[in-house]
């Protein structure tokens, strides 16, 4: 269903507006970004005057730097700093989202121990956050996501003085992998679940990039009930399970946001 103008859910036929699937298939069509602005509930969209909430300022061109701590067998060891350029110009994945800080706390925890050596996928990268952190931490890393946030990758790859070990490459979801990709060891991916249409690209993807052994860390924040349905995509080919050792997980929870192992069937 495709919804055009300036329609407001006022302006909906009442069987779509008491239809809560229905209803957010059509608030996508008209702002598929609108489950990264917001935590309101479907209620308070059709309740509301405006389909978009209002908005936060917008971050063009703006520099941050983050700390992520030590491991768990060191807590003490030094942390890995990364600055990161943030533009959301080119899309929202210009900047950085909370799961993905989740992500890359987790990884930090983990320690050189994890990444070291491997051959290491972020699917959905957008500024490269998760996977210049497993770069930092000895990774063969390989950032992806699509063209407009390519150059913003490769900024923050030169920023950190990463060159060496983090590798920039365009991934369509649902389009063939690029032949310079290899066969990953460990794929990660954080808040690529929004945009319900690439559900079913993301999961073909999933299952193309990963075979029984390859260990999946997937971390997504819960926005709607819609989201279900990329979960039932994604049970045909995967089995999964919530992340348990991570000492975070209890504040991070509270926020919607679950870190899961996935495992290719």
């Amino acid at each position: 269903m495709i919804v055009l103008g300036d329609t407001t859910p006022s302006d909906l036929d009442p069987s779509i507006r008491s239809n809560e699937f229905a209803l957010d298939e059509v608030l996508d069509a008209l702002d598929p970004l609108r489950h990264l602005r917001s935590n309101e509930s479907v209620d308070q969209h059709v309740n509301s005057h405006s389909i978009v909430p209002t908005q936060p300022r917008s971050v063009q061109n703006e520099m941050i730097r983050l700390s992520f701590p030590g491991t768990f067998s060191n807590p003490c060891s030094a942390a890995i700093q990364i600055s990161l350029k943030v533009d959301a110009s080119p899309g929202c994945g210009g900047i950085a989202w909370p799961a993905g800080e989740v992500l890359a706390n987790y990884l930090t925890l983990r320690g050189k121990g994890y990444c070291k050596g491997q051959t290491i996928l972020e699917l959905g990268s957008g500024t490269g956050l998760v996977g210049l952190v497993a770069g930092a931490l000895g990774g063969d890393v390989w950032i992806t996501d699509q063209a407009p946030l390519l150059n913003i990758m490769r900024a923050n790859v030169r920023l950190n003085h990463l060159e060496s070990s983090v590798s920039v490459s365009e991934l369509n979801w649902g389009e063939a992998l690029p032949s310079e990709i290899p066969r990953p060891d460990i794929i990660l991916a954080a808040d690529c679940v929004y945009f319900e249409p690439a559900f079913p690209l993301l999961v073909e993807t999933l299952s193309e990039l990963a075979t029984e052994i390859t260990e999946i860390l997937f971390c997504y924040k819960k926005r709607r009930k819609a989201d279900k349905r990329f979960f039932t995509l994604l049970k045909r080919h995967f089995s999964w399970k919530e992340v348990e050792d991570d000492p975070n997980r209890a504040r991070y929870s509270q926020d919607a946001i679950s870190l899961l192992t996935l495992k290719r069937k």
